[in-house]
């Protein structure tokens, strides 16, 4: 397998899979000096816009590629002069795999307990499949609903704001993934990613995710998607029940986990079990205190807080593109940006969503959250982003390792309170803001957040030091990106949900460091920031356990 890389691509070939490669087939021949007969096989690798320059927007793209004489891939390679060697290598296809049962894995007795998997979000759900997969017979227990009941719940409170405390945006069938913009953007490397996006493939994802270099689902396909993993779960043997939560764990003299307390619709029910994953998110609050009071070592952790921030699509697409904004091939342009301030904190953008909207993010009573989300064409007229700042540890009063939970109320009650009490969410305009102004009503751009919005003050309702960090950061950011300069650009809030403000410590076995057989996974336990590294972690943790075994 040979892999030709930097390959560029206009725009007016850019249109589909089938011209991509067209175009890519077309200069990867040419640079290797061989007739099309030669070529057996070619796929994308990967495809990127490259808009460094506004006048000369392009892709850039790689593939894989296979000659019909597999001997002659070293050869070519090792003939390219230098001027071309550095964008083509001899690439192995080593594409990971799921575990194969074990000839001699015995069915789920009480001297060979089937692992229990909590909640049902990315990591959880990647943490099943490969326990299923290995035919360990997982329990998967979700405390919300299955993704038709989930969206129910999710749109009776959208529109009423009756909201359900077990089944809602944070809770449910793929955790707050589900209903975002599905991103799949990730900072690391792991070989697993191909395995995972090929499993969302197979659930029904867009192709595209498995070579875009920024791939996206949408929230109107990922659920269609997660219900798709569950089916594959239990029709390898595992078990899924929903409406099912985790009210207490058991510990045997030695202090490892040796039973479960789960609630359900009919009652309390003890489960035995020897390996717990914990993957319940970082809106588990419930579970974070559980754990605290039954001696499980939990530590704080760095997380963050703000708004949400909504521009016009139109003039973040012509930031980003200049005159080649609206192009069909390149659709609606994301952002990515970060601010050094000289209050010592950094202001950054998060999980923006281009051509989404802010949605009502709520899981308690008497508290606003904001979060966003978008549909797979990104076709709404504004762009929305967490524009957020870092709280520290050290920020955080006492030595209660949950007081950055308990800052997180404080905030998204003050927010409830700035609303009216009805799940509107306090919003302020950017020009506003900056100069200390309450706000009155929209500009240009109309604010998205479906429980309506309440004009006035968005800093009431956070933290002295991270409203600084934000009046400081947001010039630099409309620097940096000239949509954000905008005064009438809109900010609701709070965003106070982006990560986990704890960690549940782990050791190289994956393991808790005090409690053997414990399993913290995914965002919640501190271990990913997103549905990629979520599902990665799932896997790792997974794995860790089918090898002790």
């Amino acid at each position: 397998m040979i892999e030709v890389s930097n390959i560029r691509v206009p725009l007016g070939r850019g249109g589909s899979e089938e011209s991509l490669l067209a175009a890519a087939r077309d200069d990867a021949l040419r640079t290797l000096g061989l007739p099309a007969s030669s070529l057996s096989q070619i796929e994308l690798h990967r495809v990127s816009v490259d808009a460094r320059r506004k006048s000369d927007v392009h892709f850039t793209v790689s593939v894989h590629l296979a000659l019909t004489d597999p001997r002659a891939e070293q050869i070519a390679v090792a003939a390219l002069p230098d001027r071309d060697a550095r964008r083509v290598r001899l690439a192995e296809k080593n594409a990971p795999t799921w575990p194969r049962p074990a000839a001699t894995t015995a069915l789920p007795t009480t001297a060979h307990l089937r692992p229990v998997v909590v909640g049902a979000g990315c990591a959880g759900l990647f943490a099943a499949l490969t326990l299923a997969e290995a035919g360990l017979e997982p329990l998967l227990i979700e405390r919300g609903d299955d993704a038709e009941r989930r969206t129910g719940a999710v749109e009776r409170f959208n529109a009423v704001g009756d909201l359900d405390p077990e089944s809602n945006i944070q809770f449910g069938l793929g955790g707050a993934g589900t209903f975002s913009d599905g991103k799949l953007t990730t900072g690391t490397k792991n070989p697993a990613h191909r395995l995972i996006l090929e499993t969302l493939v197979d659930g029904g994802a867009p192709r595209e995710i498995l070579w875009e270099a920024k791939p996206h689902v949408g929230s109107d396909i990922l659920p269609s998607v997660v219900t798709h993993i569950v089916a594959r779960i239990r029709a390898r043997g595992g078990e899924v029940r929903f409406r099912c939560r985790l009210v207490d764990i058991e510990r045997d003299r030695g202090g490892a986990i040796a039973g479960i307390r789960l609630q359900t619709a009919s009652g309390e029910e003890r489960v035995a079990c020897r390996d717990l994953v914990l993957a319940c998110g970082h809106s588990a609050r419930d579970v974070f205190e559980l754990l605290r009071d039954r001696g499980v070592t939990l530590a704080r952790k760095t997380f963050a807080m703000g708004a949400r921030v909504e521009h016009l699509q139109a003039d973040i697409d012509r930031s980003q593109y200049g005159s080649a904004a609206g192009h069909p091939a390149l659709g609606t342009a994301p952002y990515k940006l970060v601010a050094h301030t000289d209050t010592g904190r950094s202001l950054f953008t998060f999980c923006m969503c281009p051509g989404g909207e802010v949605v009502a993010a709520a899981s308690e009573p008497g508290g606003v959250v904001t979060n966003g989300a978008s549909l797979h064409a990104r076709a709404g007229r504004n762009a929305n982003a967490a524009l957020l700042v870092n709280v520290n540890p050290q920020d955080l009063p006492g030595d209660d390792p949950l007081a950055g939970v308990e800052l997180q109320r404080a905030c998204e009650r003050r927010a409830f309170e700035l609303g009216g009490g009805v799940f509107r969410a306090p919003a302020q305009l950017v020009g506003g803001f900056l100069a200390g102004v309450p706000s009155t009503g929209a500009g240009a751009v109309e604010p998205t957040y479906p429980r309506g919005v309440a004009w006035g003050s968005v800093e009431e309702a956070l933290p002295v030091y991270i409203v600084d960090a934000m009046r400081h950061g947001l010039p630099e950011l409309a620097r940096r990106l000239r949509a954000f300069g905008a005064p009438d650009a809109v900010l609701t809030g709070v965003e106070s949900r982006s990560s986990s403000p704890i960690s549940v410590p782990r050791g190289a076995d994956c393991a808790s460091v005090s409690t053997p057989g414990l399993f913290p996974c995914g965002e919640g336990a501190g271990y990913a920031g997103g549905i990629m590294s979520a599902a990665t972690d799932g896997i790792r943790v997974a794995t860790a356990i089918i090898e002790r075994r």
